[in-house]
């Protein structure tokens, strides 16, 4: 076992990606707390096609994809929720009109320019071997300034979550905190693309955090836990990828699924317990 680990961090392409993953997992677990308790679990889904979209566009233009996808995916999430706030159209059903229109629009430039390649294989599945020295750096730097935003204004995202109204009638912005975490989600959907690809990308936002809330019961204990669930999920489902040579993605997402399971029993026995 020990080998298989010190084999694994031999690799570069292995460690750009363990660096990369342990700070996209950790920023989409924060992020996927306040996401899933406003009832708005599905945006990193949607979010996930705009950028497949607007990366095909950018693999057919022959353009840097992160360079195009990065701006685009923050537009549309800011056209999410002024969509979503207009009362005409609501939540999941704003979700389900901008990412789909999206992803038609990437396969339709595919299907006319490049093909389905490699290149959008890896977009779309995830792929580790994907990752330069450049998307790397640019990755690192996003998810850090992402981090960083969120420990900032933590507590005006906590207060947004849990009682917008209150939290407007005590002379919070949340039009501008709801914006910055449509943003801060934006960024991290579309740096973890490159490991989880565009149809698996939306677990990491989903699975720690109602794992969390399967036995915790206060905001910050589900935070934490979160947290600390997305890297040992990311983490193990990497190991196993290698060695097994299993998709990296498939294989979070089933960790993550495993974890959800092993979660849901004990807070079942803590439940009858107490």
């Amino acid at each position: 076992m020990l080998d298989m680990f010190v084999q694994m961090f031999s690799y570069g392409f292995m460690r750009r990606a363990i660096i990369v993953g342990v700070l996209v997992a950790l920023c989409a677990a924060l992020l996927g707390v306040t996401l899933v308790l406003k009832r708005y679990s599905m945006i990193g889904d949607g979010l996930s096609h705009v950028g497949f979209g607007a990366l095909c566009v950018a693999l057919a233009m022959n353009v840097a994809p992160l360079a195009v996808s990065v701006p685009v995916v923050i537009i549309s999430a800011f056209l999410l929720l002024r969509v979503s706030d207009t009362g005409k159209i609501k939540g999941d059903a704003a979700i389900a009109l901008i990412s789909s229109t999206s992803l038609a629009v990437g396969i339709l430039v595919t299907s006319m320019t490049t093909g389905l390649n490699s290149d959008v294989n890896g977009y779309m599945f995830g792929s580790i071997l994907a990752m330069s020295s450049t998307d790397v750096i640019i990755s690192i730097v996003l998810s850090v300034a992402v981090l960083v935003l969120y420990f900032v204004f933590y507590n005006k995202i906590f207060a947004v979550t849990f009682d917008e109204s209150f939290a407007a009638a005590t002379g919070t912005r949340t039009g501008m905190y709801n914006t910055l975490i449509a943003l801060l989600t934006a960024i991290t959907v579309v740096i973890g693309m490159r490991i989880m690809g565009a149809m698996l990308i939306s677990s990491l936002v989903i699975f720690p955090a109602l794992t969390a809330m399967r036995v915790c019961n206060t905001f910050r204990k589900v935070v934490v836990t979160s947290a600390v669930i997305s890297v040992v999920c990311f983490f193990a489902g990497l190991f196993i990828s290698f060695v097994f040579s299993m998709p990296a993605g498939a294989s979070v997402v089933a960790v993550n699924a495993v974890m959800f399971a092993i979660f849901s029993l004990v807070g079942m026995i803590k439940r009858k317990v107490s």
